[in-house]
This record gives structure tokens, C-alpha cells and sequence, in this order.
């Protein structure tokens, strides 16, 4: 049997949060190098991607991601250090959690309905997405 897909979002503060599509979205962004081009992987509008990154520059004393200026052969961003390093350490986190989970849920698991599962149409993750996606020179 799969392990169940856990998901969290972590509240710092007020409108201040880290969870799964604002990771997706910097993965994205890492592997495209672009806020429109990552926007495009995960099928959502440039507008909506351009909040959620600024929302998350704005949350931290560092930047998340930067800006490349654009013209011929320009524009674009890029993942800064900091912000690779809430990938890795939120990344980190949803794996500890997922083993906490499946370990908690031992007793559960074996008592789902395989017919529910069967039937479900599943999601392509997000990072597979990410992963295929084209990378801007």
C-alpha cells in the first residue's frame, strides 16, 4: 500500500506561511529560472505566482528570490541561498513528518477501502512538474 500524501502549511506569523504550493513554486522557479515559465508549469496565472513569491520576500529579512533585469536575453529570477534553504529544510520537515505519519497510521492504514482507492484519479505530483520543466539559459 502507498503512504498516505500528508500535507502542512507552517503559520509564522499573521499571513506570514510556508506550505506546499509556495515550495512547488520556488522549485519551479529554481528549475526554470523564471517566475512566468514556473507560473506555466504549475498552470497558474503570472499575476498569482508574482504575489505569492513577493508575499514570501516580504515575510522574510532576506530575500527569497531575486530579479534579473530584464531585455535581450534578460529578465527571469532566481532562487537566492535562503530561499534553496527553506526548500531543503521544508522538504526536510514534510519527510520526517510523512515517516511520523505512516508510523502513527500503521493500525489505520490496512483498514481503507481499496475500492475508494482504485477508483480515485490520482494527482501527478507537483515536483514532477518541476523536474520536467525546461530550464531558461
Amino acid at each position: 500500500m502507498k503512504e498516505p500524501a500528508i500535507r502542512f502549511r507552517i503559520d509564522f506569523a499573521e499571513n506570514i506561511n510556508l506550505g506546499p504550493g509556495k515550495i512547488a513554486l520556488l522549485e519551479a522557479v529554481q528549475a526554470t529560472g523564471s517566475i512566468s515559465d514556473a507560473a506555466r508549469v504549475l498552470k497558474m496565472s503570472y499575476r498569482r505566482a508574482w504575489l505569492l513569491v513577493s508575499s514570501l520576500n516580504d515575510a522574510f529579512d532576506q530575500p527569497v528570490t531575486i530579479a534579473a533585469t530584464g531585455g535581450k536575453g534578460g529578465g527571469g529570477a532566481q532562487v537566492t541561498a535562503f530561499g534553496a534553504s527553506l526548500i531543503a529544510v521544508y522538504r526536510a520537515l514534510e519527510r520526517e513528518i510523512t515517516q511520523l505519519g505512516v508510523q502513527r497510521l500503521a493500525q489505520i492504514l490496512p483498514h481503507i477501502a481499496g475500492k475508494f482507492i482504485s477508483r480515485r484519479p490520482v494527482k501527478r505530483p507537483l515536483a514532477r512538474k518541476v523536474a520536467a520543466a525546461p530550464r531558461r539559459s
